[in-house]
């Protein structure tokens, strides 16, 4: 299901991929459902390609959706992320996972997270071990 998930940067929210076009896709908002196209000179990258630095290897942003879901029971992370302070957001993520980086992983990976897991529960997408698995882990940050 991840696969199908993608993050555009400079885009608020995450979209679904719909369909394939000539150096584009056709995605759609997972919060207000319009479809529209996204080109390949965009950033454009799918949750089941992101990973989260940890002290020892890359986890897959799969396991750690998994780790907040259980945590959360499957509902919504109640925490606000606007108002919350850094060592509330840290003091979140240890809870989820441990081990993660501290110097590689900033504040807004870390709100990004919540807001990403909040959207996808909102949408009834909490399936999260269905995602293809793709091998190795990484980290994707460019093209």
């Amino acid at each position: 299901m991840l696969k199908t998930i993608l993050s555009i940067s400079g885009k608020p929210g995450l979209y679904k991929l719909v369909s394939q076009g000539r150096n584009m896709l056709i995605v759609e908002s997972l919060i207000d459902k319009k479809r529209f196209p996204a080109h390949g000179s965009e950033k454009i990258i799918s949750l089941g390609d992101i990973a989260m630095y940890t002290d020892t290897d890359d986890v897959p942003l799969k396991d750690v959706l998994l780790a907040m879901k259980k945590k959360e029971n499957g509902v919504a992370v109640a925490m606000d992320i606007k108002k919350a302070t850094p060592d509330e957001l840290r003091a979140y993520l240890e809870e989820v996972l441990p081990t993660f980086d501290r110097d590689r992983v900033y504040l807004t990976d870390i709100k990004k997270l919540i807001s990403w897991y909040n959207l996808l529960v909102s949408c009834g997408m909490t399936d999260f071990e269905n995602a293809p698995e793709t091998g190795d882990a990484e980290e994707t940050t460019a093209d």
